[in-house]
């Protein structure tokens, strides 16, 4: 299927959904007095973009827009991943103190917005597209960081990602134009094509690719483009910090993946992929990811707040997902989508927690959630308990089997050594998250730490996530069946 523009609208509602919310909202944020409607808008119209999204299922699969974007199950796995992750940070959003004291307005329409550059990051197909979708969500996601009104550390984390940003985007563009250069296209399917049969220069093509995955690597938050992550995070409204930490890491995933896999690759005997001889990246993708997450990990061992160390866990779990890259087949790319929806659940539970310890205190330091669980907070502390030993990858919890999947995948492809690193580095996590867990149950609360109470939806959403980590650990069925039916690509 390949549609002219009139003929793709119909498979494009999801979107067109989404762009009108996004109108709606501007103009309702004229008229309303109480901008909480604001918010509350935004959260149906994300609601009726999934449905419109879970719909599309069922519909062919084909090239849309003459071949800029794709319809097919891999785009429409991670379109739901960012609207699940755009309707959890709405959520908390609600109750967060941070958000009261912004233009509301302004906020909702802005975090729809990266949300729907999400979906094209998704499904783009063509260069050009790849890179109007990825700038659309920085650029978003650069106000959204600086959003805090009156606020010096905000301000200063929007600042270095704008300059981090610009010049990753920069270096990507530069690559895209040897690529556009030596194949004559921008089409994914017309650089396959032509790149195929081999003949180009495989240093040129080595470093273009390194330009392009500049780019794409400062989204992923993998070394040596982590630099921003750490001040970002601390700095951005913590439901923003949690929006980035799992919607944009997983849009710059997909985005690698679609040009790595079935635009520079194909796909050989028993789900393998075949790679351009001559030009190794998955190699360098090797000791990409085993040095992002050992620098992730041994940077996170110091850290007193609380954002700032999830920042560093997060680029050590940027390099456990890069483990599915590197073995070069569809079990490795299987295992990143599952870990993918392990990854979202217990990060964006961890980031309620620190929410809802910050609404209450204003504290995010680690001492702040001394003795938590006898200050009124049992249940959040035992939550923030399991979003953490998830996070370490312990069993019965869902980041144990994220993580056995990608370590089984290595190791079925004979990559003991990356294997060995990855659970070393585990073992190393274990400290930073138990050194949190320690401080909620075993130190004992000042008189001057205040009570933490939790509201009807925060305690609502924390009993989701925290059900479905327990859950998907012990009954994972659900997620594999569904991964291996979002791994499937648009291709002919």
């Amino acid at each position: 299927m390949d549609l002219n523009n009139l003929d793709s609208l119909q498979f494009f509602y999801p979107e067109i959904v989404l762009t009108g919310v996004i109108l709606f909202l501007i103009l309702v944020d004229l008229v309303v007095v109480d901008k909480r409607w604001v918010g509350y808008f935004a959260f149906a119209g994300c609601l009726l973009s999934l449905w419109a999204t879970l719909r599309l299922y069922v519909a062919p699969e084909g090239w849309l827009f003459h071949r800029m974007i794709v319809l097919d199950n891999f785009s429409l796995f991670f379109k739901v991943v960012s609207l699940v992750a755009a309707l959890s940070v709405m959520w908390i959003s609600f109750s967060s103190r941070e958000v009261r004291s912004v233009h509301q307005g302004e906020y909702y329409t802005i975090l729809l917005t990266s949300a729907l550059g999400m979906f094209f990051m998704a499904s783009s197909t063509n260069l050009l597209m790849a890179y109007l979708s990825l700038e659309l969500v920085s650029l978003t996601s650069y106000i959204l960081t600086g959003f805090l009104p009156r606020n010096r550390r905000s301000s200063e984390a929007a600042l270095k990602y704008l300059i981090y940003g610009g010049v990753a985007s920069g270096t990507m563009i530069y690559g895209m134009s040897w690529v556009f250069g030596m194949t004559g296209s921008l089409d994914y399917a017309r650089i396959n094509e032509v790149l195929a049969p081999g003949g180009m220069n495989h240093l040129t093509l080595f470093i273009a690719f390194l330009f392009i995955l500049a780019g794409f690597g400062y989204k992923i938050v993998f070394v040596p483009f982590h630099m921003w992550s750490p001040d970002v995070y601390q700095g951005a409204p913590t439901p923003i910090t949690a929006f980035l930490s799992v919607g944009s890491n997983a849009a710059g995933v997909a985005i690698l993946i679609r040009f790595f896999f079935p635009a520079v690759s194909r796909l050989g005997d028993e789900g393998n992929w075949l790679f351009l001889t001559g030009v190794e990246w998955p190699h360098f993708l090797l000791y990409v990811s085993m040095v992002t997450m050992t620098v992730g990990n041994l940077c996170a061992l110091n850290q007193q707040n609380v954002k700032r160390l999830l920042a560093y866990s997060g680029i050590a779990h940027a390099g456990y997902i890069l483990m599915g890259l590197v073995v070069l087949n569809n079990e490795g790319l299987k295992a990143m989508l599952l870990y993918i929806i392990v990854y979202l659940i217990m990060n964006l539970g961890a980031f309620l927690v620190v929410v809802i310890v910050a609404n209450a205190t204003g504290r995010e330091d680690i001492e702040g959630y001394r003795g938590l669980a006898r200050r009124g907070a049992a249940i959040p502390a035992v939550c923030m308990a399991i979003f953490l030993f998830s996070l370490t990858g312990l069993p019965p919890l869902a980041g144990f089997v994220g993580k056995f999947f990608l370590f089984a995948a290595a190791i079925r492809e004979e990559f003991y050594y990356l294997a060995v690193v990855a659970i070393i580095n585990s073992v190393i996590s274990l400290y930073y998250y138990a050194r949190v867990v320690k401080t909620m149950f075993l130190d004992e609360p000042s008189p001057a730490d205040q009570q933490v109470l939790m509201t009807p939806k925060d305690s609502a959403l924390l009993g989701v996530l925290s059900s479905l980590t327990v859950v998907f650990g012990l009954y994972w069925g659900p997620l594999v069946h569904y991964t291996n039916e979002s791994l499937r690509f648009f291709m002919k």
